[in-house]
Order: C-alpha cells, then structure tokens, then sequence
C-alpha cells in the first residue's frame, strides 16, 4: 500500500486495522486453548538466539539425524522419545543464553559482540558490567 502517512480512513486496509475489534481477535488455537483451559504462550518470531525452544528444537533434531530411519509409524514414535529425551538442564541453558543475548542486545552490543559476551558470560542471568572491558581487551 502506498498511502499517504498519518491517514487513517485513506483504503480499506487502513480502515480495518485500525478498528479495534479486528486488531485484537483471538486466533482460533487461543480459542481453542482457553476453552480446552490450557494457557498458551505465543513467542514472538526472532531469530533461534533469543527464543531457546528453537535451541531445544535444534538439539532433538540433531539427535533424530542420528537414528536410522524407518516406517512412518515408527518415526513418529521416535519423535517423541527424542523430543522427551532432552535433557531439562539442557532447556535451563539454552534459557540462560537466550538471555545473555536478550540482554546483550539491550545493552546495544551487536550480533558478533552479543555472541562473544555469551560465551564467555557462562552462568548468570544478565550480564555483568565488566564484559565491556573483556570486549576491549578482544579488541571487538
């Protein structure tokens, strides 16, 4: 659309994302969530570094290009042992990644200097202040 900025009456696509009622419709697996009474968490898409479900996801399937394959039926079995079989403190690491990026990022480090914080930041839940001073001693 190539619309004017600032008008919101100018074509039907502004007209309707702008009404309130149709911004925020539930999607039909939140409807069906809520009335089976199971919350659902939606994560936004970013990249695999900041969602660590995308490392667990990663992880099983590195383990199933492991297993020889066979029969339908007996691959989707094997999905679900290699999706129970990852480890939970394998899940609390990626977490804490994540969250050593989310943070690194919010910091205003970029991608190359956000990876190399994350590194060496092993353990804790936001990074210290001191990893500016190991990025100048890596000269990053």
């Amino acid at each position: 659309f190539k619309c004017t900025s600032g008008l919101v009456d100018c074509c039907c696509h502004h007209i309707l994302y702008n009404q309130h009622d149709f911004i925020h419709v539930e999607s039909l697996l939140e409807i069906t969530c809520k009335r089976k009474g199971f919350r659902l968490l939606s994560l936004l898409k970013f990249h695999c570094e900041l969602n660590f479900i995308e490392q667990c996801w990663g992880y099983t399937k590195q383990l199933y290009h492991c297993c020889s394959l066979s029969s339908k039926e007996a691959d989707l079995e094997l999905n679900v042992i290699i999706l129970d079989s990852v480890p939970i403190e394998s899940i609390c690491k990626f977490e804490t990644c994540s969250l050593h990026f989310m943070d690194a990022y919010h910091k205003g480090l970029n991608g190359k200097k956000a990876a190399f914080v994350a590194r060496k930041c092993c353990g804790h839940q936001t990074l210290p202040l001191s990893v500016f001073d190991n990025l100048e001693r890596a000269n990053m």
